[in-house]
């Protein structure tokens, strides 16, 4: 069946021609040619920003109660039909039919979020010297530049996008090349049928040098990118001298600790369902466990089991838990990062294995810290196990690396976990639940290497996609000497 996007990008009001060569999208589970969508040029990008600075102070003049029902229509039309998205996660960035169906509820939950935050107390009074009154007022910043990542493609791009209609700003989203259709153009269509006015939402597939032009953009004030570090620190460089607000969601790789009360079957259910989950191609995935060296052999056993028993094959069929990694460049990536892992002395106890871009979950135990499973983020299923003899020595790890994303404590003591918590450098901490979690009325966002510029969100939402402007009223004008 045609569908509205065939050959086209979403901008000026509708699914309209690309001038740029079009864009196949690829089941990377079977090679199947999925759809062909427009790709963007620069001249597109041009177009689409002119027509949403155009459509924005209209947009942001209209009483809250208007952008709120936009957003209300949208999660109603996704949660009454969700498999307009979930037709689409599942081969195009190979997602089980459970992280499917997850990540589209998720999707809902952010448009229902963002009816709430239109709705949000946006200033406060403010104390002043003179017989006057003092606003502090957020107002939106204008035209919001969002790129988007393949792994959770719709949730990623939304928990931008959503808020920042919300709130009354224009957005132009540049979904991954890869899921351009789960990533953007299906979204663009749900929320242009819950009657977002034409121009406020423009989507435009293309590659990196889109990406670049919309960060260089001098009428788009605000960046909100979620990826790698290593693209991160590139924009970040880009915008820096054009003085922009920039948000980055960056990479982890985040630390799973098991202390010594802890029930090691649960501990170890987590464990998997942290590391394997969506084949591991996660931020928030579980790279490194931590585990008391009494307990270390028993847990890596419990945790090769599951990993043994996890299906994984084409995510079109149910019945395979996990599907590939997304592309060849990144199944090769893994491959090294375990093959070099392995030759620094670690032990495989599970997968390490691959069948096209199917990939088994793996299991590694006596993991160097230095080895490159352990230091860096994989990306893909891949369990790194590390003994340890004291919790002080085990937070001393956890906070050696780069990053500051994500951190479990699983215990049987979760009042104990909470006062560790505060010596562990890290954006969310989870105490007996693994690293893996978001949720559109939490605050989430990295620390060091792991994001900068503000978080997703409840109401912090406000400050990522507004200025905070001051106002002051008196009744009469100030007398000066001169």
């Amino acid at each position: 069946m045609a569908e509205k996007w065939d050959e086209r990008i979403f901008s000026t009001g509708g699914f309209v021609p690309g001038r740029g060569e079009a864009i196949d999208v690829v089941a990377p589970a079977t090679g199947e040619a999925l759809s062909r969508v427009g790709g963007a040029t620069i001249d597109d990008l041009e177009d689409a920003v002119a027509a949403a600075v155009r459509a924005q102070a209209s947009w942001a003049a209209l009483p809250y109660t208007e952008r709120s029902a936009v957003m209300r229509r949208a999660a109603a039309l996704l949660e009454d039909d969700p498999d307009r998205l979930v037709r689409w996660l599942v081969p195009e960035s190979g997602s089980g039919h459970g992280k499917a169906a997850f990540e589209t509820a998720l999707v809902a939950s952010e448009f229902a979020a963002g009816a709430a935050v239109a709705a949000q107390p946006y200033g406060e009074l403010l104390r002043s010297m003179k017989p006057r009154t003092s606003i502090g007022r957020y107002v939106p910043v204008g035209v919001v530049g969002v790129i988007s990542p393949f792994n959770f493609p719709a949730i990623l791009a939304m928990r931008s996008v959503a808020p920042a209609l919300a709130l009354g700003n224009a957005v132009i989203l540049k979904p991954d090349p890869r899921t351009p259709v789960s990533g953007g153009l299906v979204l663009a269509e749900i929320l242009a049928e819950a009657g977002l006015p034409d121009g406020l939402l423009h989507v435009l597939p293309g590659g990196a040098e889109i990406g670049a032009a919309l960060v260089a953009h001098p009428h788009v004030p605000c960046i909100s990118f979620t990826g790698s570090t290593a693209a991160g620190r590139r924009i970040g460089e880009a915008a820096g001298p054009l003085l922009k607000k920039v948000h980055l969601e960056l990479g982890g790789n985040n630390a799973l600790l098991v202390l010594p009360d802890a029930d090691v079957e649960a501990a170890a259910s987590a464990g998997a369902w942290g590391s394997f989950l969506h084949q591991g191609q996660i931020c928030m995935t579980t790279g490194r466990h931590l585990v008391p060296r009494e307990m270390a052999a028993e847990y890596t056993r419990r945790l090769a089991e599951i990993a043994d028993r996890i299906t994984v094959g084409d995510p079109t069929d149910p019945a395979n838990a996990l599907g590939p990694i997304i592309d060849d460049g990144q199944l090769r990536r893994v491959e090294s990062i375990v093959a070099e892992t392995l030759a620094a002395g670690a032990a495989l106890e599970a997968g390490g294995v691959s069948d096209g871009l199917f990939y088994r979950p793996t299991v590694l135990s006596g993991v160097p810290l230095d080895a490159p499973a352990f230091e860096q983020e994989v990306f893909g299923p891949v369990a790194p196990v590390v003994a340890y003899d004291t919790v002080d020595e085990a937070i001393d790890i956890i906070n050696s690396s780069e990053y500051g994303l994500s951190v479990s404590i699983l215990t049987g003591d979760p009042y104990r976990a909470f006062e560790l918590a505060d010596r562990i450098h890290s954006g969310a901490v989870h105490i007996n639940d693994q690293t893996v979690d978001d949720e559109a009325v939490a605050p989430f966002g990295g620390t060091k290497a792991s994001g900068v510029g503000g978080h997703f969100g409840s109401s912090v939402n406000v400050d990522t996609f507004c200025e905070l402007q001051w106002v002051t009223i008196q009744s009469h004008i100030e007398k000066y000497p001169f």
